[in-house]
């Protein structure tokens, strides 16, 4: 028994020993390609990764890029029917009416502050003009010292323009007073069956006395009031020389000529007779055969009266050699509301 125990512990010693020499040899071998292994396994090269990552970023550039086109060209569009747009609404505003009377206005503007700086400068220069006269000192020649010869020459008295209506002051008056009286619808023809204001009848008054019959006058506000004005002096010359003389009325328009014909119809009781190249009234549009017209009366000993309309802004130079004529001057508004009308 006891040598079987001893060959049981000879056993197991053995085994250890071999399972220690084992363990030694396993120790002292090297572990080197393992570790390389793992190193290879787990180390890339920063050159792999550039080829990993170039084809990737390559890709995302592209796809922005065109996302960027494609927002371009729809932007690029948006601008083209806008600008359409634009042209469209222009040409509308421009044939439209709100348009056409917005562009008007910007002119008359432009054309009031065009005035008020030349009426300024007028102004200006006319105070800047020495109005007085320096008096011109003639010495008499020596040789006239020699000649004493008296000679008697009647001066030639040249009467004022205003006293022209002076000799018949007291019928023009007497014509005032009955002008502010109470209208009669039933007189004759060629008297005013209208009543006038009182200053209207300053302003007859003014035109008769002070200025002799020739000379511009503020206008009353209406084609209708000036023309029952222009009544009242047709109906007063009537008076003083009966048919010798005809009304010749300057307006640039066809309505406003209309306007004229009915409002003196019916202040002074006349027909469309009355109206005519042969009759007491004659209308026209342009100053050229007015002139004519008023240079035949007077080649015949006929006197013609001259009336010119509110609306008319300049005046011919030879309308203004003949001795009665009357010219309603328009004030700002009254210019304005016709130019709208036209």
């Amino acid at each position: 028994m006891e040598s079987e125990e001893n060959l049981s512990k000879k056993q197991k010693d053995s085994e250890e020993n071999i399972s220690v020499k084992n363990s030694s040899s396993l120790k002292n071998t090297p572990q080197e390609p393992l570790n390389q292994q793992t190193k290879s396994k787990s180390v890339i090269s920063p050159e792999d990764n550039q080829k990993i990552s170039n084809p990737e970023s390559k890709s995302f550039i592209e796809i922005a890029l065109k996302d960027l086109q494609i927002s371009r060209d729809e932007l690029e569009k948006e601008l083209k029917e806008l600008s359409k747009k634009k042209v469209q609404i222009e040409r509308e505003l421009k044939s439209s009416f709100s348009g056409q009377s917005d562009a008007i206005a910007r002119r008359v503007k432009g054309f009031q502050e065009y005035l008020t700086g030349a009426l300024q400068d007028l102004a200006q220069s006319a105070e800047q003009l020495e109005l007085v006269v320096p008096p011109v000192i003639v010495k008499p020649s020596p040789l006239d010292e020699n000649k004493k010869i008296e000679t008697s020459k009647e001066q030639e008295v040249i009467p004022a323009v205003s006293d022209t209506f002076k000799p018949d002051e007291v019928l023009i008056r007497k014509c005032f007073s009955q002008f502010l009286e109470q209208p009669d619808f039933y007189a004759e023809p060629w008297r005013l069956r209208r009543s006038l204001e009182s200053n209207d009848v300053e302003m007859l008054e003014d035109w008769f006395f002070s200025m002799g019959g020739r000379g511009a006058q503020p206008s009353r506000g209406s084609r209708s009031k000036n023309a029952l004005v222009a009544a009242g002096i047709i109906a007063i010359l009537g008076e003083l020389y009966g048919e010798q003389f005809q009304t010749l009325v300057l307006a640039g328009q066809p309505e406003r000529l209309g306007e004229w014909r009915r409002c003196l119809q019916d202040a002074l009781g006349l027909n469309r007779e009355d109206f005519g190249p042969n009759s007491g009234i004659v209308l026209f549009e342009r100053s050229d055969g007015l002139i004519e017209r008023a240079d035949r009366l007077e080649e015949r000993g006929e006197l013609p009266l001259i009336i010119i309309d509110a609306a008319e802004i300049n005046v011919e130079i030879p309308i203004l050699q003949f001795p009665i004529w009357l010219a309603f001057a328009g004030g700002p508004n009254e210019l304005y509301e016709e130019d709208e009308l036209i």
